[in-house]
């Protein structure tokens, strides 16, 4: 018996690690985090991007995998942390919560599905090809706003309950 926990234990463990080098190998070939400190003015910080990124991912494996640990919400609320008002502040601090982590991934997310794009210079062969010449910006911009109407209309109509 023991055997096999360890056994799994060393499989789950090389499983996690293989996504993860795979995760990372992505973010690497696309230049995504680099791509980032350059835009916005703060590349001597890159190997703090880099390595929140990575702490990111372990927090966020650690948490998927021992959803114990990491709700707070249950022990402030069963404490009553800011007494009567414990529920009223959790309830609103986790909806800013939620929405921040939202736009954020959201931003990432649509970073990451650009940068592999233009990696593919899948848009230039589509420009070229359409036989558009000027515009193209106008034409991501679009593509992002119908990707937000969508998400909009999908969680809005509760169709990820299905």
């Amino acid at each position: 018996m023991i055997l096999q926990q360890i056994f799994l234990a060393i499989c789950a463990f090389s499983f996690g690690a293989i996504c993860s080098a795979g995760v990372f190998t992505v973010l690497v070939t696309v230049g995504l985090i680099p791509r980032f400190a350059g835009k916005f003015s703060i590349a001597r910080y890159t190997m703090l991007l880099e390595e929140m990124v990575v702490f990111g991912t372990i927090f966020g494996g650690f948490v998927s995998i021992f959803p114990k640990f990491a709700e707070l919400g249950d022990l402030i609320l069963k404490n009553q942390a800011f007494g009567g008002l414990s529920y009223e502040l959790w309830h609103i601090g986790g909806n800013l919560l939620c929405i921040t982590y939202g736009v954020f991934a959201g931003m990432f997310v649509g970073c990451l599905a650009l940068a592999i794009a233009e990696m593919l210079n899948s848009i230039p062969i589509f420009a070229r090809r359409a036989g558009f010449r000027e515009g193209i910006g106008i034409v991501v911009v679009f593509i992002a706003i119908g990707k937000l109407i969508g998400s909009l209309i999908y969680f809005s109509q509760g169709m990820f309950l299905l």
